[in-house]
């Protein structure tokens, strides 16, 4: 496979806090906390390689500035787990910001699209490994600007597009199941798996450990899991073992 599986937890924020929304909808909040860098601690704690940080704030450009507590937790985090961040990433500027600070891949969504040249300068200056592609899908369409906008173009061209422009990582998000905690769609996550080489990471719906299994058997790189930790239907310390168990057996 070339890499290693990660289980990683997602810290999403808006305003200030660490939230879980419901199909990334600003008024279906799953859960709200106070205190992100506590929360992302925690997760260190358990043992996890990599921690998945989105700026709801600035990805529906609302106005919040959660920049200090991205500092704070890459503060506290740096050298003991990598740290991946995105939500409106649409300047050099604010990409050479987190990658300053120590982040280690930077995640474009609506700049793939609207700023094509972004990514690729970012890719060419930093290396492809720096840079991830948000695919966000609904119904079969990439949403972008937040997801308030579903675009026209389909899987398997925005697959491409995002190779074309030095895209060193995916994250493919079904928007469909996103928050829902119903479960995973394995066959929208086959179908994107079989038009790429490049490590794909899956978010949207993970539930259950067998969700979990079913993805990384399908051949992702990793998870990103959100609503179903902070309502305690899955345990991160349960996912994390299924995945040390499984590399193991290899």
């Amino acid at each position: 496979m070339g890499f290693e599986f990660e289980v990683i937890p997602a810290i999403d924020l808006k305003g200030g806090r660490c939230v879980q929304l419901q199909q990334g909808k600003r008024d279906a909040v799953l859960f709200s906390a106070e205190n992100p860098v506590k929360i992302a601690l925690h997760w260190l704690s358990l043992g996890v390689s990599r921690l998945h940080i989105i700026d709801l704030d600035a990805a529906l450009q609302v106005g919040y500035d959660n920049f200090g507590i991205i500092t704070e937790i890459v503060r506290q985090v740096k050298g003991r787990a990598k740290i991946q961040v995105g939500g409106g990433i649409r300047s050099y500027k604010a990409a050479l910001r987190l990658l300053n600070l120590g982040v280690e891949r930077i995640i474009f969504g609506t700049a793939m699209l609207r700023s094509p040249q972004l990514v690729r300068r970012i890719a060419d200056e930093f290396s492809p490994r720096r840079v991830m592609i948000a695919l966000d899908v609904r119904q079969g369409k990439v949403a972008i600007d937040g997801w308030r906008e579903v675009t026209g173009i389909e899987l398997r061209a925005a697959v491409k597009m995002a190779s074309d422009i030095g895209a060193g990582s995916l994250l493919f998000t079904n928007i469909d199941v996103e928050g829902m905690m119903a479960g995973i769609n394995i066959a929208i996550i086959k179908e994107i798996l079989s038009y790429t080489t490049l490590p794909v990471v899956v978010s949207g719906g993970i539930t259950t450990l067998e969700d979990i299994a079913q993805i990384e058997e399908a051949g992702a790189s990793g998870v990103v899991i959100g609503s179903a930790l902070y309502t305690g239907k899955l345990r991160l310390e349960e996912a994390l073992r299924l995945r040390r168990r499984q590399d193991s057996n290899l």
